[in-house]
């Protein structure tokens, strides 16, 4: 039985991964080049090591400083103009009527993840979050996933997570929680490990017909 939910957060409850990709690529095309869509697929819902502005550089002369400084100052503004991903609110309020515990692990940072969940006026919805903080290695390592069931006091069967990436939703199933794949843009070409269930919005379904979808899936 389903006790509890866990949310990832880029690219499934706020729409940074295109977001981030999008404003990275304007950089690039500034300097006579793209940055590709397959290697930014890469380090999506990890931490592969792949630095765009080192990648950049193969192709020009960069100052890391200036790029760096300037990517944040775009993103941020672009991003405190977004909305949660539709559905998202709506699963949050569905599961805190129902009694389920909620629950949040990303590969990003505390600092990050909590900032635009404010923002969002959202953070409140969150009994425990896990991050990169937390773990010494992020998905697709189970460990994130682990942190989060034991924190919210349940066993990670008891567990439905949300992911929007490959390497989410293979920490998802390694750790031995049941997952929905709710892609986005940049991640709904990737291929996913077998999970429960796959959809194109949380606004597609409500919780209550996921939540049923999944204990069916048995």
């Amino acid at each position: 039985m389903i006790k509890g939910i866990i949310f990832d957060f880029d690219g499934l409850i706020l729409d940074t991964e295109v977001i981030l990709y999008e404003t990275l690529n304007e950089i690039f095309v500034d300097f006579g080049s793209e940055l590709p869509v397959s290697k930014w697929q890469e380090n999506i819902g990890s931490s592969s090591g792949f630095s765009p502005f080192v990648y950049l550089e193969g192709i020009a002369d960069v100052n890391y400083q200036n790029l760096e400084a300037r990517l944040d100052k775009d993103l941020h503004s672009r991003l405190l103009k977004e909305k949660a991903l539709p559905g998202v609110e709506n699963y949050l309020k569905t599961a805190k009527n129902l009694g389920l515990k909620i629950g949040l692990a990303s590969s990003s940072k505390y600092e990050w993840v909590s900032k635009y969940l404010k923002k969002l006026n959202l953070f409140h919805y969150f009994e425990c979050i896990k991050t990169s903080n937390d773990v010494e290695a992020v998905k697709p390592d189970p460990s994130l996933y682990k942190e989060a069931a034991k924190c919210l006091n349940l066993k990670t069967d008891e567990c439905l997570v949300f992911e929007d990436s490959a390497n989410g939703a293979l920490a998802a199933k390694r750790a031995g929680t049941k997952c929905v794949i709710v892609p986005n843009e940049i991640t709904k070409n990737l291929d996913f490990c077998t999970v429960e269930y796959k959809m194109e919005s949380m606004a597609e379904k409500d919780l209550k017909q996921v939540l049923k979808i999944v204990e069916q899936s048995k």
